[in-house]
């Protein structure tokens, strides 16, 4: 792969790995950039880094903390059965804690999931969890085991796995002939629209478009025949594929392959001029919450997220400019934010009417949150798709 560096995002930490404070000095940082494939123009880091340091035991993000997240998944769920047989053998890749594995039935329901802690919550849900790294080996495993799967399904996991030919192979050889291969993560298209450029951080190796994926699955026996546009996670994209054969591809495939081309996803100037976009968005954020400072505004995060550590980190904002994060997530409670080492407490104790702004480090879920904090008197910030107070 050929790849052409467009934007650096500097000395970045573990996004996930909130820690404490005799953690400080032995902190992991690396080197986080940004290029392009020229053949495929897959968006992809420069150098990928160890899964095994991202997906462990201590990981800390839920999807089922989210309102947002779990009717999502509910709703799909419910919708996705007109499309399966009765009885599906179904497989989720990434299945976290099991915010999409609760739709379905546990008998003929199965679950890949690296991450220690949430693999021991599934299996004692009831669903098989096999709590290794996707690949062939576990695919050729897991077939021999449970059978041929109707549905392979991956929420904001396949833009988390460097090999990405090995992945799709091991998925057409655990699929049905007629099964289904859904995934849905963030989509490159919105990420460049709305200037989010803390979509790029170490669990996300991959930003994706549906004309890089339509050339890597198709060399690897896969076929994309749908795109559902979501609004999940800032814009993602849901990708339905199959296994090589005659069926005609929804409209949706060539309407966003279009598109992708009419707004420059196969140019490299597309590129140079969002990281001049990203450089003008820092500036920006930085000299705001310089200027809350200069007049003693009580400025707090809210959401400890892998979003916001790229943010912090990348714009060096630290606790001279925010003075605390608040987040529901217990094992993010009573820790320190990545590498900018921001402290963090529940909502409970720190969201309140002494707070005149909040950093939206969770932007991609301000509606709830809006909802949700309704009492708050003071403004929220954002930088998304320009830096503001909303």
């Amino acid at each position: 792969m050929d790849k052409i560096k467009f934007l650096d995002l500097g000395k970045q930490p573990i996004a996930n790995g909130f820690l404490t404070e005799d953690e400080f000095d032995d902190e992991l940082r690396y080197d986080l950039s940004v290029g392009v494939d020229e053949d495929t123009y897959l968006v992809t880091h420069m150098d990928y880094i160890d899964p095994g340091l991202i997906f462990n035991d201590k990981y800390a993000y839920r999807g089922s903390m989210s309102r947002t997240m779990r009717s999502h998944f509910a709703e799909f769920s419910y919708s996705l059965r007109h499309y399966l047989p009765d009885n599906p053998q179904i497989l989720e890749i990434g299945s976290n804690d099991g915010v999409f594995l609760s739709n379905w039935h546990q008998t003929n329901t199965f679950a890949v999931e690296p991450c220690g802690n949430f693999a021991k919550e599934t299996n004692n849900l009831g669903y098989k969890t096999y709590n290794e790294f996707w690949n062939q080996g576990l695919s050729e495993q897991i077939a021999k085991e449970q059978g041929c799967m109707d549905l392979v399904f991956a929420a904001n996991c396949i833009c988390h796995i460097p090999d990405l030919d090995s992945t799709f192979k091991a998925v057409h050889n655990i699929l049905s002939q007629d099964g289904l291969f859904i995934f849905e993560d963030p989509s490159l298209a919105a990420m460049i629209n709305i200037n989010s450029y803390d979509q790029i951080y170490d669990e996300h190796p991959h930003i994706f478009s549906v004309t890089a994926l339509n050339s890597i699955l198709r060399r690897n026996g896969l076929s994309i025949v749908r795109v559902d546009n979501i609004n999940s996670h800032g814009g993602s994209n849901r990708i339905w594929a199959t296994k090589l054969s005659t069926v005609v591809p929804d409209a949706s495939v060539r309407a966003n392959m279009e598109f992708e081309s009419i707004i420059g996803l196969d140019s490299l100037d597309t590129f140079v001029k969002f990281t001049s976009r990203v450089h003008q968005s820092k500036a920006d954020l930085v000299e705001l919450l310089q200027r809350c400072k200069a007049h003693n505004k009580k400025v707090i995060s809210y959401g400890a997220t892998s979003k916001s550590t790229t943010i912090f980190n990348y714009c060096g904002i630290g606790t001279d400019l925010i003075q605390y994060i608040t987040d529901t997530t217990p094992e993010k409670q009573n820790k320190f934010s990545p590498g900018a080492h921001i402290p963090i407490i529940s909502p409970d104790m720190g969201f309140d009417n002494t707070v005149d702004f909040a950093f939206l480090g969770a932007w991609n879920f301000a509606d709830e949150i809006k909802d949700k904090e309704k009492d708050f008197k003071g403004r929220f910030i954002t930088h998304v798709p320009i830096v503001r107070i909303l």
